[in-house]
């Protein structure tokens, strides 16, 4: 099915309508926080299920709100007289926002969602009509062009990233603009690019009607519509990361074999950084028979760049398959034809002898480091968002660590990080505790066993001595050289350091 299939969409060239558009929402309380007080816990979380059938209960009545929630995120029509008393009917039917249907009706032509920005923000996020929820419930499926809205990948992405003041910022890959409002609150000058033309006219709309800046918005795949010459203090990108056999649905699948997509992406990036930038994506990896996945991504990070890779969560091939042929609706189609399919996503991965695929997050930071740092995790468990602070604190730390030696680092002073506990970890009664484990609450959220030194050095750490003064103490206590103990403490210093338990005092 080609492009023309999908519904024209409003016109991008009407920034007098989109604003009046948005007062009439905001005025009706048409924001997250309305919704979720007029549709109640329930029905919000549904909807972005895109399950609408609560909402739809929630909704009969005649209220301002109750009749833009069934207009836009219900996509029911509604009473042209009604709508009237709600928004600038004429002038959103000219721009194009609404349409007529049987004469006293209208209907809207996007699905417009309200999102929270990070500071309280009321913005829209525009997408194409029952898409307004990333990929769930077989969207793709009606066209290869649609423009999806939120979904739980593009949240991810955008807690993730660095939010520093930059003069320029590249979305690539922009799909329906959400990582590019967000990088409009810090960024001089957004670029935004997509192989999709009709994604980069949904992203005008999303900026149009949040309110933010218009971006520099550029048509072409990956880094083709940016300039040799240009370079970025942030690049981010949502790409459409899936492993598939061939490219079907524009808005996930890559068109390039395995996983050559997210490792062109990461290769291509550095060269497109300004000195100390940062590029940050979202992607799938391939866990190949004999390789090590670990060294796989390692080899992916361009020259010039620290780097740190996290691995959030790995689906072996019958589960990788089956969770994206149910996302197109290909379990609602014909048996015979989604068994086909099925079998190609199995031959595809049995040919590159594939046994499983990983999803996570690549930061990458160019730096002029003789001897840059790679970092590749695995962390499945719970962390807090937003993390773009953590993310940035973390290469802050590689610089430190990599700028100081073990006499520089006991003649330092730390400081223990916030909301950090200490667990005895034994058998009920035991006099001492097999091993004693610190536990963040914070950030990554990440747990270190360490020896009795260790504890005792990450408790009195406030800033105040000197680390080196701090061993000699506990040698004294513990009834240990201390010129031993400062022998063999800077490793643990140093892991305690890289993980975030301890902060290096200026």
């Amino acid at each position: 099915m080609s492009n023309s299939a999908l519904s024209p969409l409003p016109s991008a060239d009407r920034p007098d309508v989109a604003a009046r558009l948005r007062d009439a929402l905001l005025g009706a309380s048409f924001t997250a926080d309305g919704l979720l007080e007029l549709l109640g816990a329930p029905a919000y979380a549904a909807l972005a299920r895109s399950e609408v059938v609560p909402a739809l209960r929630a909704t009969r009545g005649d209220t301002p709100l109750e009749t833009l929630v069934r207009l836009f995120l219900l996509q029911q029509p509604v009473p042209h007289a009604r709508v009237a008393d709600v928004l600038p009917v004429d002038a959103c039917l000219e721009a194009g926002w609404l349409t007529g249907i049987g004469g006293d009706e209208v209907a809207a032509t996007v699905d417009i969602r309200p999102y929270g920005g990070p500071d309280g923000e009321d913005w829209f996020i525009v997408s194409d009509l029952g898409c307004a929820v990333g990929g769930a419930g077989g969207i793709g499926s009606r066209d290869e062009g649609v423009v999806l809205g939120v979904g739980g990948a593009s949240t991810t992405l955008a807690g993730i990233t660095v939010r520093t003041p930059v003069a320029a910022a590249l979305d690539l890959g922009t799909g329906s603009g959400i990582q590019a409002l967000h990088a409009a609150r810090h960024a001089t000058r957004v670029t935004a690019t997509d192989l999709n033309p009709r994604a980069l006219h949904t992203t005008a709309l999303t900026l149009a009607l949040s309110g933010a800046p218009a971006a520099d918005l550029r048509e072409g795949s990956l880094f083709e519509p940016i300039a040799a010459d240009e370079t970025y203090d942030l690049i981010v990108s949502n790409p459409p990361f899936v492993i598939s056999p061939g490219a079907r649905l524009t808005y996930r699948d890559g068109g390039m074999g395995g996983d050559d997509l997210c490792r062109t992406l990461v290769q291509q990036a550095g060269d497109r950084l300004t000195e100390g930038g940062y590029a940050q994506f979202l992607a799938n990896w391939q866990h190949v028979e004999g390789e090590d996945w670990q060294d796989r991504l390692r080899s992916w990070v361009p020259r010039g760049c620290d780097a740190w890779i996290v691995q959030r969560e790995v689906q072996d091939v019958t589960q990788y398959a089956e969770l994206w042929l149910r996302d197109a609706g290909d379990h609602r189609s014909d048996p015979v034809e989604y068994q086909a399919r099925y079998d190609a996503w199995l031959d595809e991965f049995e040919a590159r002898k594939v046994r499983s695929v990983g999803f996570g997050w690549i930061t990458l930071r160019k730096t002029g480091a003789a001897e840059p740092s790679v970092t590749v995790e695995e962390w499945p468990h719970s962390i807090e968002q937003p993390l773009g602070e953590a993310v940035r604190a973390h290469f802050d730390r590689v610089d430190y660590l990599r700028a100081t030696d073990d006499a520089a680092l006991l003649a330092g002073h730390f400081e223990l990080a916030a909301e950090v506990v200490q667990e005895q970890v034994g058998l009920p009664g035991a006099e001492d505790p097999e091993h004693v484990v610190l536990r963040q609450h914070r950030g990554m959220r990440r747990a270190t066993k360490v020896d009795t030194v260790g504890a005792g050095f990450a408790g009195v750490c406030d800033g105040t001595l000197s680390a080196g003064r701090i061993l000699d103490a506990i040698a004294q206590l513990v009834g240990e050289d201390p010129v031993l103990l400062r022998d063999r403490t800077p490793a643990q210093i140093r892991l305690l350091v890289e993980q975030g338990f301890l902060n290096p005092v200026a």
